[in-house]
């Protein structure tokens, strides 16, 4: 059974278009939003998207909060 398409995310307003430079208290608000969202089961790529980053700056937030990350690949669809 195939998995059904994901959705797009857009960035939320806060963080979109603050890449470059982000003020110290934005910083922190970002990797709170970052860490909770892992945490409530978002993935990188959401996460990534909803901030505005890389994945790569979202598991570099994830490790300096030593967040541990779970195994790559999609939860199973639960039978129906």
């Amino acid at each position: 059974m195939p998995y059904p398409p994901r959705p797009q995310l857009r960035s939320l307003p806060e963080f979109a278009g603050t890449r470059d430079g982000a003020h110290p208290l934005l910083q922190a608000r970002l990797e709170a939003f970052i860490v909770a969202s892992y945490r409530e089961g978002r993935s990188l790529r959401e996460i990534a998207e909803l901030v505005d980053r890389s994945q790569t700056a979202v598991r570099k937030a994830l490790d300096k909060h030593q967040v541990p990350r779970r195994p790559a690949g999609a939860r199973p669809i639960a039978d129906q």
